[in-house]
């Protein structure tokens, strides 16, 4: 059996002809999508916990909690993210371009950089859900407040700065492992998988949780899947086209494919005025 994303001329041009025919899509993305603006993904072969394991500490959550040596490194790991000064590559933009002719419906994130809404993509449409870099929270009085605030605590010599409230452990406003994601973004995640004629995967490995099954929810609810990643998925064999070509060269061409003509009404499960 031939490997889905073997034949990249065959995919391509099966992707093109899906983009053409999308009315509704709704993408969901990963780490890959940043590589370009120069934040590492964790788990390629230039990622950061393949390059040190041992800074998958710095996300587990009960690591976090337990130990003040782990929350200090996590505190300087956070002031020298590459978020502050990075900026969006031609792949977010292509969503951005999405979203403006009216196609992109819902952006998925498990990326905490903001680089979407920095490329022009409207808040509205993005659903983080892993959280934001940019925040911070109060785990035992459920307080929040700004991450650069936070940062500038430590730059005056509070290497773990607790919450100004109650006292407690602050951490940022992302998801570590440990941690339940919130269950209003994951139900509205699953409502945008079920409302698309198109759901695109880009730059996730599909392996985490419950947003890879998004993937295959929005398949199962009649939408085609174009997933494009470096290397294989545990989804390729749902997705009617799967390409391998770096994001910020394909996205671009695909956001610019026109939207060809269709008297076909489009019925969606995630929205009842179409079960006509």
């Amino acid at each position: 059996m031939t490997a889905r994303g073997s034949d990249p001329g065959t995919e391509h041009a099966r992707a093109r002809e899906l983009f053409g025919s999308a009315r509704r899509i709704t993408a969901l993305t990963g780490a890959g999508v940043s590589t370009a603006s120069g934040i590492p993904d964790f788990r390629g072969p230039n990622g950061v916990w393949t390059r040190d394991p041992r800074a998958q500490r710095l996300t587990d959550l009960d690591s976090y909690v337990a130990d003040p040596e782990v929350r200090r490194l996590a505190w300087r790991g956070r002031a020298e993210h590459p978020a502050w000064e990075a900026v969006p590559n031609p792949a977010h933009r292509a969503f951005a371009d999405l979203a403006a002719q009216g196609r992109l419906t819902s952006l998925l994130t498990q990326n905490i950089d903001g680089l979407h809404q920095r490329a022009g993509l409207p808040a509205g449409l993005v659903l983080e859900l892993h959280g934001s870099v940019f925040g911070v929270v109060c785990l035992d009085c459920g307080a929040t407040g700004s991450m650069r605030a936070a940062l500038e605590r430590v730059a005056d010599g509070e290497e773990d700065p607790p919450c100004r409230s109650c006292g407690g452990i602050l951490k940022s406003t992302t998801i570590s492992f440990g941690q339940n994601l919130d269950p209003d973004v994951i139900r509205a995640a699953q409502r945008a998988a079920l409302d698309c004629d198109l759901f695109v995967a880009a730059g996730t490995s599909l392996t985490v949780h419950p947003a890879a099954g998004l993937a295959e929810l929005a398949v199962r609810a009649g939408a085609r899947l174009v997933i494009c990643n470096a290397e294989p998925t545990p989804y390729d064999e749902l997705a009617a086209a799967v390409l391998r070509e770096p994001l910020a060269e394909v996205l671009p061409e695909l956001a610019a494919v026109p939207l060809a003509e269709s008297g076909e009404p489009l019925r969606t499960w995630g929205d009842p005025s179409t079960w006509g």
